[in-house]
């Protein structure tokens, strides 16, 4: 596989409110509804057209990040309706007090919309998130400058114009001996159109899933697609080992306003190990997976998970 990622930009958005412990523990859907709505109602110059009957369809902000319909002329996903969405939403469940931060990825050529986002935002918190309609206060912007967020800047304050936004190629560090995957949130992936369930999971679930969503978001969202054997590479992770599993289902389900129905959104928590060696040729996309996250729900911030050293199996409950 070639060596060029993903360009990403990593920011958190700083409110203030008086109860967001109101909010769910996975409130990226509340949170995606309300971005939605306020960005179209931001751009929308064509009032009461669906945007694929709509003259500015293709050149819209709104249908290129929410609804991302695959160019005319795409080699890919050509009976689809809409490709993998430039975007990210991070939440960071319980979170108390008057600070609430809201995490976004940007990929690609989604950087360039970041003044949108911010809008979008900040009305969208002013309007009310949840049920409730609980009011959030944009008071900062930051942006994170090394992949594990220890570097962060602030990049826009009210009253105060925007600074420059800068894209980075996560580094990718040398794979560990020995390394632990953690599931943060519900990963819902499928294998032969089944849902994976803790108990049939295999490190190849996740793998072909992650090449797919890097090979699509390159192709839709960069100038770069993606150059790698698919097929040899889904085999070979098929024969990769994990070890020590510790999974177990969460059960999730949102309400879609557009469906008018009820969603089944529950997927995989927990830890699995691997030993390094097994893994040398996936390990920069496994590395990538953990800020463009995996499976479905991505943009409502499901399927985030990390990866870090650690000891050889025997060890590790020591």
């Amino acid at each position: 596989m070639d060596a060029l990622p993903l360009p990403l930009a990593s920011f958190e958005f700083c409110f203030q409110t008086e109860t967001p412990n109101g909010l769910l523990a996975y409130s990226g859907s509340a949170w995606r509804g309300a971005l939605g709505w306020s960005l179209k109602r931001t751009v929308c110059v064509i009032r009461h057209t669906s945007c694929p009957d709509c003259l500015l369809y293709r050149n819209c902000v709104y249908p290129y990040l929410f609804e991302t319909p695959p160019p005319p002329d795409s080699d890919k996903m050509r009976k689809y309706t809409a490709a993998p969405h430039p975007f990210v939403l991070r939440i960071e469940p319980g979170q108390h007090g008057e600070d609430y931060r809201l995490g976004l990825i940007l990929i690609g050529r989604a950087v360039q919309q970041f003044p949108y986002f911010v809008h979008a935002l900040r009305e969208a918190g002013r309007q009310g998130i949840g049920s409730q309609r609980r009011p959030f206060e944009l008071v900062r912007v930051l942006q994170a400058h090394d992949p594990q967020g220890s570097d962060w800047s602030t990049v826009y304050q009210p009253e105060q114009p925007l600074a420059q936004i800068e894209t980075a190629i996560p580094p990718v560090p040398p794979v560990p001996e020995w390394l632990t995957v953690e599931i943060l949130t519900p990963l819902r992936i499928k294998r032969h159109n089944h849902l994976v369930t803790p108990a049939r999971f295999r490190f190849a679930d996740l793998y072909v899933t992650l090449l797919r969503r890097i090979s699509l978001l390159r192709y839709f969202h960069t100038y770069h697609p993606l150059e790698a054997d698919f097929a040899g590479l889904n085999q070979r992770a098929a024969d990769v080992q994990h070890h020590e599993p510790r999974l177990h289902w969460s059960d999730w389900t949102r309400y879609s306003s557009r469906q008018e129905t009820t969603l089944d959104m529950g997927g995989i928590l927990g830890s699995f190990t691997l030993q390094g060696r097994d893994i040398t040729e996936f390990w920069p996309s496994l590395w990538l997976g953990q800020f463009i996250h995996a499976g479905k729900g991505v943009t409502l911030g499901l399927g985030r998970y990390r990866v870090k050293p650690a000891s050889l199996p025997n060890q590790t409950a020591a």
